[in-house]
């Protein structure tokens, strides 16, 4: 089993916030691949659906961040999972906007979210990492991830949201550096002939600690109805 953590914090007001990727990421999979309702359960919201015939359950903690451990700690103890069978999505502000990183184990780099999980299963789970930017000065990054992303981020939040939707069943076949490059090419900016960059190799990549994938080029519209959506959500045309 599968168990994929949006990690947020809880409420309208939060939902927007660049400290909450990690639950727009776990709601567009939810959408996407046909999961049952929410459900209240393990101090969060949960959904239960298949990827790639493995059975998966989504949560997002609903006790705040710097508590996201409670809610993953009772889930993980429930279903007697491993550290490697938890999946956390979350924000990184030491990464580019729109850049993303696999990673497997590792420090939290000030993160609560991650380090409250630590806490209650080990540190040895999976991580999506979603780059969001780093204000520039160390004291204003707490106040950056509780505002909203800008309007201009619609046009790399939406393809990487799809993609990561879209290759979501090769998490659930363990396959993260692959997972990663599809999430490259997807989101890759256009070469000069048309193709996405990178697509023209089809050979499996070997599995490595960390596996990056490119900003989307905020030249190029994505008009799918996840796209639409965020559009009207962040206050731009649909």
């Amino acid at each position: 089993m599968l168990l994929i953590v949006g990690l947020c914090n809880p409420g309208t007001k939060h939902a927007r916030n660049r400290h909450n990727v990690g639950f727009m990421a776990v709601d567009a999979i939810h959408a996407r691949h046909g999961f049952g309702p929410w459900r209240k359960r393990f101090h969060g919201e949960t959904a239960e659906g298949m990827l790639a015939g493995e059975k998966s359950l989504l949560i997002k903690p609903q006790t705040y961040m710097n508590r996201s451990g409670q809610a993953v700690g009772e889930a993980a103890g429930f279903f007697k999972l491993a550290p490697a069978d938890v999946l956390v999505i979350h924000d990184e502000v030491d990464l580019p906007p729109g850049k993303m990183r696999m990673k497997t184990g590792g420090g939290v780099a000030g993160h609560n979210g991650l380090k409250s999980i630590g806490s209650a299963i080990g540190g040895d789970f999976r991580r999506l990492r979603i780059g969001v930017g780093h204000p520039g000065v160390k004291e204003r990054v707490p106040g950056y991830v509780l505002h909203d992303f800008a309007k201009a981020d619609v046009d790399w939040l939406a393809p990487l949201l799809e993609a990561i939707a879209d290759h979501a069943p090769l998490l659930a076949e363990g396959k993260d550096s692959t997972f990663a490059n599809r999430l490259h090419e997807a989101v890759a900016p256009r070469a000069s002939d048309g193709r996405k960059a990178g697509s023209a190799s089809k050979t499996e990549p070997k599995s490595t600690p960390e596996a990056a994938a490119a900003p989307a080029d905020p030249g190029e519209r994505h008009d799918g109805p996840l796209a639409r959506g965020l559009r009207r959500l962040f206050g731009g045309r649909g």
